[in-house]
């Protein structure tokens, strides 16, 4: 049995061992497949397993051998999932695997946003305090997260791992599940989220009705210099509405780890905003956590091969 991954370097750049997919079938690794080779490379293949290389309608009509794709990843969006099924094709994905990396990430940006750590000890190093006349300084205003309030947008997994770490913090949790529904089981409206937070950290999926959900008009409902944090998926952010936001003063500080086109163009608008905390996509991708993901990645497979798919999505 022929098994191809298409992009097989974010997930495995060297530290892990794929030994757990070879032992199932004729294992070939490919660290980027660029779309014009996606065909000629999968070609053949009973088993794909991808993580960001779009399987296009075109492309997987293109290839009649492929039975199962294992996607290395939670979203689904680079499968054209119709088409899959038309061919027969089970498509499984990696859910659960990235909670606490994702969830310690949003604290990290909001520590850097509230604390400013790095900003403070590059200034150490270039020997600001050593050539300083105080015991202390400090470059930037310094914001405590005990008694504030922290406002999460989508209480999944991760929102409610969120969650607790606030409450470590001694913040308040208000929280909502669905922005378009109404609140249950003890959430609030997304609209009280909005305008009770000191602090707003985005969970959502990105469905069509979630695309821009922090717009010039979500953004106005906040409190007066919130914080806006997005661990989710980028486009859930305006970006040219959120930077406007921050040049304004309405948002004092926007943290990160997505955008809406990745890698970002240079004049993302993001990019040159005040007050931005921005990092690289990297929340999921912890040694503990890609392990995770490799071993969720064999076990969909070897229940696919068993006849008892499992992760399925489509």
């Amino acid at each position: 049995m022929k098994i191809v991954i298409l992009d097989g370097y974010t997930t495995n750049p060297g530290d892990l061992s794929w030994e757990v997919i070879a032992a199932q079938g004729d294992l070939t690794v490919y660290d980027y497949t660029p779309p014009e080779l996606t065909v000629e490379r999968a070609r053949g293949a009973e088993i794909l397993l991808d993580n960001k290389t779009p399987l296009t309608a075109e492309v997987l009509q293109q290839l009649p051998d492929c039975r199962y794709v294992g996607l290395m990843s939670t979203g689904y969006n680079i499968i054209d999932l119709a088409q899959a099924k038309a061919q027969g094709i089970t498509v499984t994905n990696i859910p659960a695997y990235s909670t606490h990396s994702v969830a310690e990430t949003v604290f990290a940006l909001l520590l850097e946003i509230c604390r400013r750590a790095g900003l403070h000890s590059e200034s150490v190093h270039r020997g600001d305090w050593s050539n300083g006349r105080d015991f202390c300084y400090w470059l930037s205003p310094l914001t405590e997260l005990h008694g504030k309030t922290f406002g999460i947008v989508g209480y999944g997994a991760i929102g409610q791992a969120v969650a607790k770490i606030a409450e470590a913090f001694g913040m308040n949790v208000l929280a909502c599940g669905n922005p378009a529904k109404p609140p249950k089981d003890g959430l609030v409206s997304f609209a009280q989220v909005l305008a009770g937070s000191d602090f707003v950290s985005l969970h959502c999926p990105l469905f069509p009705e979630t695309v821009g959900l922090m717009n010039a008009g979500t953004l106005s409902q906040m409190k007066d210099g919130a914080v806006l944090i997005n661990t989710s998926r980028g486009p859930v952010v305006n970006e040219a509405d959120t930077a406007a936001a921050l040049c304004s003063g309405k948002l004092s500080a926007f943290g990160a780890d997505v955008l809406s086109t990745e890698p970002p163009a240079a004049d993302n608008p993001l990019l040159s905003a005040p007050n931005t905390v921005l990092t690289p996509h990297y929340a999921w991708a912890s040694k503990e956590a890609r392990i995770r993901l490799l071993d969720i990645l064999a076990a969909n497979l070897r229940a696919y091969l068993a006849g008892k798919a499992q992760n399925t999505v489509g």
